[in-house]
């Protein structure tokens, strides 16, 4: 099902590659910028002032209990200009080392790194992540692209004190946008070359109820809420107050919005990039949304047709 197209305005160009919007109490949202391997502010009226440069590649971002930015960092990306001048995404970025999770303090633009393994096991590319009630996080870890191979994909729980992190899911297809549902008694998480979106019941913090015995569950003991109807990728995703779970889709260009019972809500086109890679809600209502248009380098905004989950640390 398609609804009209949003009503958009672009906040912001010239971004490199911008992901992760986190929408700020003052009316500006944090981005990160992938290409350039900065956290960056952007005021109401399209200001850029970079709070923090991590390099790497920066790639998700959420607020903390203590206020501080929290980021996921894959490691660093390869880009390369296409004939008609877009810059894409090509690989494991030479200079790769592993990825990690980052602390940044958004006043001072201090960095630290708060986890770079898991298990013993470094972290390959870690890409989104959510808070939830307890001052916890979940984050993917999509792995690296290589020339002649991939890596498996996984799910991870983390203390936003540094003092825990494991696994919940392995192996899982390049798993990226997470999300939470209202209640937080459920784990959302989009696929990327599937184009599928997975829920997990929980029983606690980061950790999982027992595996779902249904005709739709998965050798990952998750249920299937959804899957695109045509081509198309899936990148990070926001949840409504309803329930509903938005996800960023590459290829089609705008937001495709599921159900949390599972089914297709409404598809919404974004005309200004084919890759809307992510969005964020925000404003007194929670009606108004950020979206990052990344080929297009742009961050967007615009009024969304019903309202957003305010986050845990928002």
């Amino acid at each position: 099902m398609t609804t009209p197209q949003l009503k958009t305005r672009v906040v912001a160009n010239d971004l490199w590659f911008p992901e992760g919007p986190v929408a700020l109490p003052d009316g500006s949202v944090l981005v990160v910028e992938i290409r350039r391997r900065t956290l960056t502010r952007v005021t109401p009226g399209g200001r850029k002032h970079i709070v923090s440069t991590l390099g790497g590649g920066p790639n998700g971002a959420a607020l903390g209990p203590d206020g501080a930015c929290y980021v996921t960092n894959n490691g660093g990306l390869k880009f390369h200009r296409r004939a008609d001048g877009v810059m894409v995404n090509a690989g494991q970025s030479d200079d790769y080392v592993t990825g990690r999770i980052e602390r940044v303090n958004i006043e001072t633009g201090k960095a630290e790194v708060l986890y770079d393994r898991v298990d013993g096991v470094p972290l390959k590319g870690p890409n989104d992540l959510v808070f939830d009630a307890h001052g916890g996080f979940y984050f993917t870890d999509l792995g690296k692209a290589r020339a002649t191979d991939t890596d498996l994909g996984s799910v991870c729980y983390a203390r936003a004190d540094g003092s825990l992190i494991k696994r919940l899911v392995f192996p899982i297809s390049k798993p990226n946008g997470i999300g939470l549902s209202p209640d937080g008694s459920t784990l959302y998480v989009a696929e990327t070359e599937t184009a599928r979106v997975w829920a997990w019941d929980l029983k606690g913090p980061g950790e999982l109820a027992h595996p779902v015995v249904a005709s739709n569950s998965s050798p990952h003991g998750s249920r299937l809420i959804g899957i695109s109807p045509t081509f198309a990728r899936f990148d990070s995703l926001a949840v409504e107050a309803s329930g509903n779970v938005c996800v960023g889709t590459l290829h089609r260009g705008g937001v495709t919005v599921f159900a949390p019972e599972g089914g297709i809500v409404e598809f919404l086109p974004v005309d200004i990039d084919t890759h809307i890679t992510n969005l964020c809600f925000g404003g007194d209502d929670m009606k108004r949304a950020w979206l990052t248009g990344s080929w297009s380098g742009t961050l967007i905004e615009t009024e969304w047709p019903r309202a957003g989950l305010r986050l845990h640390c928002q």
